[in-house]
């Protein structure tokens, strides 16, 4: 007997082929990115100047502050939201390689064994009944070819939606990082405002022991002595307020470091955070889609939406799959694997939609509309980061003057409260002239102090919105232990 034409090495060979031919025509529309329906300027609006955006890796050692690196440090190893971004990564990659596979045969070994014992019938002219056994094993191999990139435009959308979470694990990198440094000079500003509000107390009472002795003497009538008293108590009013304020910036802060909230003291290091800083250079506005990961994200998640357009046009196509077995079947265990009983098939399959009542269609008009969605979304992104940007940089030179001007006003304030207090002593002066001369200066100071912090914060927040300057987050190994 002649053997088959069909062998195993036929069947090998011919899946061998499908696999290298298909994936061959890809329907769909291949992604570019869109155009934008605004302008985007050669330079920045609030600063003219074109000058080369130069990063430094951990810029916030710029401050010369070995606690906020410490503190920076420890957020990294510690703070929950980097290590869930993490594992969102790595969900997303074993998605990748899930979607990666189904281009590739599903190869499956089956085994049996079975051992029956049936139940002879009477009046039957041969016998009939007895035990029997069934020994079977094969190997079985199933393979879609991929005439019209389906397959391969899955395996594209997955790889992009991987690579966009990457770059949301950067983007929440840079925002953690961002948040710690902002949450930590809050806390160090909330200790200076309650230096100057314990600088104010010290001058208030020494003004009533001085509108006491006079009151005592007959100077000064007694509402000298209750505005002085009433003064000193407001400002004693005001601490309790900071010292709360300062206690929940610190119970967010280790809420940032993945601690317990408890309050933990800082020493204050007496640092002129201001004095270090130089100005930032922003660069250009084209170059930002390439520095900021969440716009990096945004396209990726945009390149994902058009290969699904494909996916969804390409199930409207005919589908072709190829089956194949090879194995032995025998009765006994001893002759399973002789040539006697060798067992193989090979099989091809052609499906083509005929009706389904517009569903398919549908689909792919439904991965139109959401792509269209992502290119208004992704539009709208990448001008909220120009806005950022813009913002930043005029929030900066408005917040430099503002700061400029409150230091002058400090210094005549505090001249006006020593000529104010010296003439109140001489007689010379009624005391609601130097009550208001403390209050001025005061408050201007408290003034000067959050007007540092908002400049501060703008620091951080310019920074992130130029996407520049971060240390990249640690890799993936380290963060699965």
């Amino acid at each position: 007997m002649t053997k088959p034409a069909l062998t195993p090495l036929t069947l090998g060979l011919l899946l061998a082929l499908a696999l290298v031919g298909s994936g061959c025509l890809k329907v769909g529309p291949d992604y570019q990115r869109p155009r934008f329906a605004y302008e985007v300027p050669p330079a920045y609006d609030q600063a003219r100047e074109v000058v080369p955006f130069k990063p430094a890796e951990r810029w916030w050692q710029q401050f010369s502050d070995p606690q906020l690196n410490q503190v920076v440090a420890e957020a990294l190893q510690r703070n929950l939201d980097l290590e869930a971004a993490a594992g969102r990564v790595l969900e997303l990659g074993a998605a990748f390689v899930q979607s990666a596979s189904q281009r590739w045969p599903t190869v499956n070994l089956q085994g049996s064994a079975q051992k029956q014992r049936t139940v002879g019938v009477a009046g039957l002219p041969i016998a009939t009944g007895g035990e029997a056994e069934t020994y079977n094993i094969s190997l079985a191999a199933s393979f879609e070819v991929d005439l019209w990139g389906k397959l391969a435009r899955s395996e594209a959308a997955a790889r992009a939606e991987l690579l966009q979470a990457q770059e949301n694990r950067r983007t929440v990198y840079q925002t953690v990082v961002a948040n710690v440094i902002t949450s930590y000079f809050k806390v160090r500003i909330l200790q200076r405002r309650l230096v100057v509000n314990a600088q104010s107390i010290q001058a208030y009472q020494k003004s009533l022991r001085l509108v006491e002795g006079r009151y005592r003497r007959g100077l000064v009538s007694v509402l000298d002595l209750r505005q002085a008293r009433r003064t000193l108590a407001q400002a004693q009013a005001e601490r309790p307020s900071l010292q709360q304020e300062l206690a929940l910036a610190q119970q967010e802060l280790a809420v940032l470091l993945g601690r317990y909230p408890r309050i933990t003291p800082y020493p204050d290091p007496a640092i002129d955070y201001l004095a270090r800083l130089q100005p930032v250079p922003p660069g250009l506005p084209s170059e930002l889609l390439l520095r900021r990961p969440d716009l990096r994200a945004a396209e990726a998640g945009l390149k994902s939406l058009s290969e699904k357009v494909g996916v969804a046009r390409a199930a409207r196509f005919p589908s072709l799959s190829l089956t194949g077995s090879y194995g032995y079947s025998s009765s006994g265990l001893q002759t399973l694997f002789s040539p006697a009983h060798e067992l193989w098939s090979l099989a091809m399959g052609l499906s083509q939609p005929v009706f389904n009542a517009g569903r398919l269609e549908a689909g792919e008009k439904a991965a139109q509309a959401r792509y269209q969605q992502g290119v208004a979304s992704y539009a709208k992104t990448v001008l909220g980061a120009f806005a950022e940007v813009e913002g930043a940089l005029v929030t900066r030179e408005e917040q430099q003057r503002r700061r400029q001007r409150l230091k002058e006003a400090v210094k005549e304030a505090a001249a006006t409260q020593r000529t104010a207090e010296d003439r109140y002593a001489r007689g010379l002066q009624d005391y609601l002239t130097v009550l208001e001369a403390q209050q001025t200066r005061y408050s201007l100071e408290n003034q000067l102090v959050v007007t540092e912090l908002a400049i501060l914060t703008n620091r951080v927040t310019l920074h992130r919105a130029l996407g520049g300057g971060w240390a990249s987050p640690p890799p993936l190994a380290q963060a699965e232990n």
